[in-house]
């Protein structure tokens, strides 16, 4: 089967379950309850495949719990993150789900006991929470035990039915697809913004090959605005897995969207010991100060997000934003983010960072931080996308490069407006355009209305103005006129206008003699 047939497929069963709970849960509540159930399949599946150890002669959802000893307990503890008894497998609980008229309270039983397996071992802070949104006594479900339980075992048959086969072999991103289906198709109703949450794959392979691009092995990978774990994750599939040395590093502030990012690295098989994500606010209260700096980072942080700013007098002082000389407005906090990505930063790494426009031409304190950037050529490159590529905003976005170890004194502007392909109510990045824009990305050759290399004197000049448009000229597409032919083609038109004005004088003329005849 294609990745093509598989995300069809995919998508149609996963219709096929919102069908079975429509009217009863709204769409955004209801992604969370088939991204847990996905969760909880793959972890059970996950965990079993690790004490089968590849030996046919056991299956472990068939052996008894009484023969679990603490220390294999101990053991698989240490190892995975987490433990799993055979009865609490999802394969175990789905059987019997139509029939069980305990299935919410079992359920709940299950994910707290899953979840303080971990207590006191070094995994705890990973594992912790991570079923928080899957509330199997919401009134959300229904207003019974049984109205409950009817649309829980729903949810488990649906996803047991979900032909996943082997997760290594799947050739599409099996959550980050569920994951951007429901978004797609529920987000608008929910009055919510997708694009807050996750940003799609296609334009995620983009910045993940833009952060890491020339490199051939990174310490780790860092995104301070991680949402689902989307930019990070593309990171690990389009590189050998050997590159990411110490792992996966993201911060999140909300919680449901922490909750996802860290079930997304368990469901693409990386180990609690590779990945630390954090709940908090990244600008106020930032964690991995004792982790920096980051050979590469990736991130989409929020649009014009308001902060704490100057009303915190700290923070001018604060070693992220101090050597600008200034704070991001209250109103817009894009660039505290991009100094924030900037400070964690390596010497010889990259950070490619999601832009709202604006902030490349605006003056005032945005002005002055641009000003910073340039003058110490930390600005690689800005490449213009088109618009229309993320869930919940039509906005054209950018994509700032920074990078520390430039070795030439110039910006590089890319406008990639034009490279799109229209596809249902988005337009979506194709491989032959992310191939194209690392192409220019790399030569940082000028090509007519695609790409120019500026130097920093004539940005500087420029009001450090930053905007892709300000330096390649965009193409005229304007069909050109002859003026010679349009008018010859005037003068004929002229001409057979007015034969058709003499044909017609001379039939009126005709009809009105024949009338005075009579």
């Amino acid at each position: 089967m294609t990745g093509l047939q598989q995300r069809a497929e995919l998508h149609r069963q996963i219709w096929a379950i919102a069908n079975d709970v429509r009217g009863s849960v709204d769409g955004w509540d209801f992604k969370q309850y088939v991204l847990g159930a996905l969760f909880y399949r793959f972890i059970s599946e996950n965990f079993s495949s690790y004490i089968e150890a590849g030996d046919d002669s056991i299956h472990y959802a068939e052996l008894d719990d009484s023969i679990i000893t603490d220390d294999i307990k101990d053991d698989a503890i240490k190892t995975k993150g987490y433990f799993i008894y055979p009865s609490q497998l999802f394969c175990n609980v789905a059987a019997k789900a139509n029939t069980n008229d305990r299935l919410n309270a079992d359920l709940n039983s299950i994910f707290v006991a899953i979840e303080s397996s971990a207590y006191g071992y070094p995994s705890e802070d990973d594992i912790k929470g991570l079923f928080a949104d899957f509330d199997t006594t919401s009134n959300r479900l229904g207003n019974t035990v049984k109205d409950k339980n009817s649309r829980l075992a729903a949810v488990l048959k649906g996803v047991e039915g979900l032909k996943l086969g082997d997760f290594d072999a799947h050739q599409i991103d099996l959550f980050g697809d569920a994951y951007e289906f429901l978004i797609s198709n529920y987000a608008a109703n929910a009055g919510k913004s997708g694009g807050e949450f996750f940003t799609p794959q296609h334009v995620s392979k983009l910045i993940a090959q833009l952060a890491m691009h020339g490199q051939t092995q990174v310490n780790k990978i860092y995104d301070p605005a991680a949402g689902s774990g989307s930019l990070l994750l593309q990171a690990k599939k389009h590189f050998d897995n050997h590159i990411i040395e110490e792992g996966f590093f993201g911060q999140e502030i909300n919680h449901t969207t922490f909750n996802l990012a860290r079930m997304n690295m368990f469901l693409h098989n990386i180990n609690y010991d590779k990945f630390n994500i954090k709940l908090g606010n990244t600008l106020t209260e930032p964690h991995f100060g004792d982790e920096k700096p980051f050979d590469a980072i990736v991130s989409n942080p929020p649009y014009s997000v308001k902060w704490i700013g100057s009303d915190d007098p700290t923070l001018i002082n604060d070693e992220r934003f101090a050597p600008a000389g200034v704070l991001a407005p209250k109103s817009k906090a894009d660039f505290a983010f991009v100094l924030h990505s900037l400070n964690y930063l390596s010497a010889r790494g990259r950070a490619a960072i999601v832009c709202f426009p604006g902030i490349f031409y605006r003056g005032g304190a945005e002005q002055k931080i641009r000003q910073y950037l340039v003058d110490n050529n930390y600005v690689e490159t800005v490449i213009s996308l088109a618009p229309n590529l993320f869930f919940g905003t039509s906005i054209a976005v950018n994509i700032l490069v920074l990078s520390k170890h430039k070795t030439d004194i110039t910006v590089q502007f890319i406008d990639a407006s034009r490279l799109f392909k229209k596809e249902t109510n988005n337009n979506i990045l194709t491989d032959a355009h992310i191939e194209q824009i690392m192409q220019v990305f790399d030569s940082k050759a000028d090509i007519d209305h695609l790409a120019k290399s500026v130097p920093l004197e004539a940005v500087a000049a420029n009001d450090y103005n930053l905007s892709v448009s300000s330096y390649v000229e965009a193409e005229d597409t304007r069909e050109l006129i002859d003026i010679t032919v349009l008018n010859a083609e005037l003068k004929t038109t002229v001409s057979k206008i007015d034969q058709l004005r003499k044909d017609i004088d001379a039939i009126v003329a005709e009809i009105e003699g024949g009338e005075a005849q009579v």
